[in-house]
C-alpha cells in the first residue's frame, strides 16, 4: 500500500469517527457532554462519592473455620469510596461509538478499616443503542461485562460469555451470573448487586448494597 493511499484510509477512519461524535451530540444534553463527547447519564457520575451515614452491607460465602461455618452467609457491614473518571471514547468494528467512564471502587469493613474489596472498570456508553456496560475486574481472577438500558436506574446484567475467571474460580468458586442495579438521583447514588455463585458445592447469592452521595470538589 503506497504511503499516499494509507494516509488517506488514516484520515477516512480518522474524520468517520469525528463525525460519529458529532451526530452523537446532535441529540445530547449540554450537561452530558465533557470534553466534546457524548457520555450520556454517566456524565454525572464524574467526581468522587462515598457511603452515605454508612448503612452498606455486603454478604458472601463465610470462609472455613469462622463462626458462621464454611459457606454460611456472613453479613459485613460497610463504607466505600467510588471515583469515576472521563477515559475515553472508541468506535468498534467501524459501527459502534462509545464513551467510557473510568471507575474505582474501594470497600472498607466498619469494623476495623480494612479493605476487604477493590475493583477497576469502566462505564461505557452507548448513545445509538442507548446501552450501558460494566466492564469491571476485582483481584481474584474475576472479570466481568454487564449491560443493560441506559437510563438513572439502571439493570446490567451478564450474560454467560460476560463473565470470565481462572481456572481455580472455575472450579472452585465459580461466578454463574451477575446483576446490577444503579439508580442516580443528583447527588444520591444508589445501587444493589447479586454475584450467583458455586462455591462449596453448592449455589449461593452474594449481594451488596449502598448508597453513596457525591463529594464537594
Amino acid at each position: 500500500m503506497s504511503n499516499k493511499i494509507l494516509q488517506a484510509t488514516v484520515f477516512s477512519i480518522a474524520m468517520s469517527t469525528t463525525l460519529t461524535a458529532f451526530a452523537e451530540n446532535d441529540t445530547a444534553k449540554s450537561e452530558d457532554i465533557i470534553n466534546g463527547i457524548n457520555f450520556g447519564p454517566l456524565a454525572q457520575l464524574v467526581g468522587t462519592w462515598k457511603s452515605d451515614n454508612p448503612d452498606g452491607v455486603d454478604v458472601s460465602p463465610a470462609q472455613a473455620n469462622t463462626a458462621q461455618g464454611e459457606g454460611a452467609p456472613a453479613a459485613t457491614p460497610l463504607y466505600e469510596v467510588m471515583t469515576f473518571e472521563v477515559a475515553a471514547d472508541a468506535t468498534n468494528a467501524s459501527e459502534q461509538y462509545l464513551a467510557a467512564i473510568y471507575y474505582k471502587q474501594e470497600v472498607f469493613r466498619q469494623l476495623d478499616d480494612t479493605k476487604f474489596h477493590d475493583q477497576r472498570g469502566y462505564l461505557i456508553y452507548d448513545h445509538k443503542n442507548q446501552t450501558v456496560y460494566n466492564s469491571f475486574c476485582v483481584p481474584r481472577g474475576t472479570c466481568v461485562v454487564a449491560e443493560g438500558k441506559a437510563g438513572n436506574d439502571m439493570t446490567l446484567v451478564a450474560s454467560s460469555e460476560g463473565i470470565a475467571q481462572s481456572n481455580f474460580m472455575s472450579e472452585k468458586a465459580s461466578t454463574k451470573g451477575f446483576t446490577m442495579n444503579i439508580k442516580i438521583d443528583g447527588n444520591k447514588l444508589t445501587y444493589t448487586e447479586t454475584v450467583k455463585l458455586d462455591i462449596y458445592g453448592k449455589p449461593f447469592s452474594h449481594t451488596d448494597s449502598d448508597t453513596l452521595v457525591r463529594q464537594a470538589q
